[in-house]
């Protein structure tokens, strides 16, 4: 290893060790561990809500498609901006108040308050859906992490996961909830000096950003952002918004952060900085892939790294790790999001609701932190085995997650019709046409939008079961 970057990296381990030990000393209860007891001002929503969407994706994923697609694929953050706005307007405060009414620590119970569920079957399927997804977005993130430490340090693939393994999981033992929002909070900031640091370096080292447009325009970049130039390419823009931006409404490591804010009515004032946050933040990430095409004029390494050579590439070594501590945190931030979640559901959904129903608090407390362990080594064993891309095990977990819980948590706020037959239909159907639509077009060489189908199905089915089901019952 490189003494410099090594230097470079573990200062900023340092910051979040220091994060965990300062957290640590507020962790009294589960509901603490799992939410924070409901106190977290809406500075640290804002940026927990938004840091922990965006993972190694924002570096890995998406400038690599505005790299290779083209500027239609801005159409994908289009989404994302329009939906996470509509995610803080239309089930934030909503969620916040029913799940404090419910006293719900997860999702998943609340699904179960919500539509009085005394047989389990709503947790049980959350917590199995639930681990479906997210073995497979946690392992995406332990794959960034080696990929990022394997360039860095010039160690094989392998060695990069464990070391990630031995990063994301020790500070989030800790600390838990309240962690996570002060990691996000200093994350998102220095992510969002990062992404804004990088390609305007990088556009001023090939002649500024006049050069940079004309070289684009050159190139008739810019004419392409709606694909083909027809109406068909205007369908296209429209289902790549909403394949990625429907998904909004059904991540609980996203929503789980409204459940755990102060004052429901400080949702508002959290939707200003979180959407701020992600405008400027994914307007730099287009950058970066807009500025790829000029800055390399010969593509000889792996698509996923193009964000890593351009910052060795700007910067010395120390700096350039200390940069790319940006990927490092967001993969962290995410990672232990979702390893929360999960370990919360394996502890709420499971232990407490079959095992041991009258477990003390400080017992909960002990089996959510050894189910965080467990979690990370699964995804751990996934990620050792480089299966596929992080976008696309990203997608994939994205899409199942999305359309599993979306259309349920807004069936649960707007719609009193709808009853348990009607949630585990949704559920179900969901999670199986997300599973299903891949795997076709794989299979098949089709295009069928996975989220798009999945997610209306689902819809269908939760309206549909719980109308049968409550007309039979009235006969």
């Amino acid at each position: 290893m490189h003494l410099t970057e090594s230097f470079a990296i573990g200062i900023y381990l340092s910051m979040l060790i220091l994060i965990a030990i300062f957290s640590y000393r507020k962790n009294q209860s589960s509901s603490d561990f799992m939410l924070g007891g409901r106190k977290m001002n809406f500075w640290l929503t804002a940026l927990a809500a938004h840091a922990s969407d965006m993972s190694s994706w924002i570096f890995m994923g998406y400038p690599v498609k505005i790299y290779n697609i083209g500027i239609s694929y801005i159409f994908v953050a289009f989404g994302l901006i329009l939906f996470m706005f509509l995610n803080w307007k239309y089930v934030s405060k909503k969620l916040r108040l029913e799940t404090e009414k419910y006293q719900a620590l997860t999702f998943s119970s609340y699904f179960e308050s919500r539509y009085s569920d005394t047989s389990g079957m709503i947790r049980l399927l959350s917590a199995i859906v639930s681990f479906i997804f997210y073995s497979i977005y946690i392992s995406a993130g332990f794959y960034g992490l080696g990929l990022l430490l394997e360039s860095l340090f010039q160690i094989p693939y392998h060695y990069g996961v464990s070391l990630g393994f031995f990063i994301v999981i020790p500070y989030l033992y800790i600390g838990g909830y309240i962690t996570l929002a002060w990691t996000d909070f200093f994350q998102g900031m220095f992510l969002l000096f990062v992404i804004l640091l990088v390609p305007i370096f990088a556009t001023e080292s090939i002649g500024g950003f006049s050069h940079l447009f004309e070289k684009l325009s050159e190139k008739n970049f810019f004419s392409q952002l709606i694909p083909e130039h027809s109406f068909y390419g205007l369908i296209l823009a429209m289902m790549m918004m909403l394949s990625w931006g429907l998904g909004y409404f059904g991540q609980p490591h996203i929503v789980t952060k409204f459940m755990g804010i102060k004052e429901a009515e400080d949702t508002k004032k959290s939707k200003w900085v979180g959407m701020s946050w992600q405008i400027v933040t994914l307007a730099a990430a287009t950058l970066v892939g807009m500025v790829a095409i000029e800055f390399f004029q010969t593509v000889d390494f792996e698509d996923q790294l193009i964000f890593v050579k351009m910052v060795k590439s700007l910067f010395s070594p120390f700096f350039s790790a200390l940069i790319l501590c940006a990927i490092l945190g967001t993969t962290i931030t995410l990672a232990d999001s979702q390893i929360l979640v999960l370990a919360s559901c394996i502890t709420e959904d499971f232990y407490k609701r079959i095992l041991r129903k009258n477990a003390s608090s400080k017992e909960l407390l002990t089996v959510s932190r050894l189910s965080i362990l467990f979690v990370g080594l699964f995804s751990y064993a996934v990620a050792m085995q480089k299966i596929s891309s992080i976008y696309e095990l990203v997608e994939f977990a994205w899409f199942g997650l999305g359309s599993s819980f979306g259309p349920l948590i807004l069936f649960s706020l707007y719609s009193k019709s709808v009853n348990k037959q009607g949630a585990i239909a949704g559920i179900v159907t969901g999670c199986f046409l997300s599973i299903l639509t891949p795997t076709m077009n794989a299979a098949y060489a089709l295009t069928l939008p996975p989220m798009i189908l999945a997610f209306f199905g689902s819809s269908l089915a939760i309206y549909t079961v719980s109308k049968w089901t409550t007309q039979r019952e009235a006969v």
